[in-house]
């Protein structure tokens, strides 16, 4: 029988701290070989050096434990590397993100940005399907993509719109969601009234799809190029010519993703208009 080895020497073994080690038994992610009845005292097997060497290279990764408790008791190879691959993606997207966040502070170190074409118009009335709900900053992209498909998926029901009759996807975005960081935020998309009017709508998101009317506004609109994690710019720009015209009025922001995902994988080809509502002299 191969003799155990103390937590110390396991911990010198695999370069994990003894606190480490003593949480990850906690937490189910390896357990010790043995644990003495009267002491408390873990013993590990030379078996488990190579797991939990894996697992200190997961936790390098920034995987939660959860995700390693999955790798580790995979039933098959498949499913390891399905776990495996999906924290690879979460990775490569937190990487994206970070690139963007950089390129943006570059950016704004570079000097100010070019003030972006405004124009101001009253954007009518439309019956649109809809899906409302209170969403928070650190979760508004996740929601934003669940939603869009699902107006995607009711959009392309029988009867639901006549063909052609969509506008592009919008979102309501009330100020206190930027305040805050907190708010009910509407994505919707623009229908036509189909011949004998609408049945009822049973969306895939447990009938949040619903059926609503998004009244007229007066507005100062810009179009924002590219990825949406440097919007803000638009915002910004925007805004100010609202402020120093002095013609904003209560009411919340809306985007219309002119071209998104559904067009194209390349952000920078993206193109999202912000409407400001304001109120308009003639």
């Amino acid at each position: 029988m191969a003799p155990l080895l103390t937590i110390g020497e396991f911990s010198r073994m695999t370069h994990l701290s003894v606190k480490a080690l003593r949480h990850y038994h906690d937490m189910g992610v390896l357990e010790p070989a043995a644990i003495d009845p009267f002491t408390g005292y873990r013993s590990y097997d030379a078996t488990q050096v190579v797991p939990a060497q894996v697992i200190r290279r997961l936790r390098d990764l920034g995987m939660p434990l959860d995700s390693i408790r999955s790798v580790l008791i995979a039933p098959d190879l498949e499913t390891r590397n399905r776990e495996i691959a999906a924290h690879l993606g979460q990775m490569e997207r937190q990487l994206a993100q970070t690139q963007a966040s950089v390129a943006g502070l570059r950016a704004l170190l570079a000097g100010p940005a070019v003030r972006p074409a405004i124009e101001y118009r009253k954007i009518p009335a439309v019956t649109a399907l809809a899906v409302a709900q209170v969403v928070s900053a650190a979760d508004l992209a996740t929601w934003g993509s669940d939603a869009l498909g699902a107006l995607s998926d009711a959009l392309a029901k029988p009867g639901v719109a006549p063909a052609g009759a969509s506008g592009p996807f919008g979102a309501l975005f009330p100020g206190d969601f930027f305040e805050l960081e907190r708010s009910e935020i509407t994505a919707f998309v623009p229908v036509g009234s189909p011949p004998g009017g609408f049945g009822p709508l049973e969306g895939p998101l447990d009938g949040q799809v619903r059926l609503l009317e998004i009244p007229a506004v007066e507005a100062a609109i810009a179009v924002h190029e590219g990825p949406l994690d440097d919007i803000d710019r638009t915002y910004g720009a925007l805004g100010t010519v609202v402020a120093e015209r002095a013609i904003g009025v209560e009411g919340p922001i809306r985007e219309y993703y002119l071209i998104g995902f559904p067009e194209t994988e390349d952000e920078s080809k993206h193109r999202t208009e912000v409407a400001w509502p304001v109120f308009l002299t003639g």
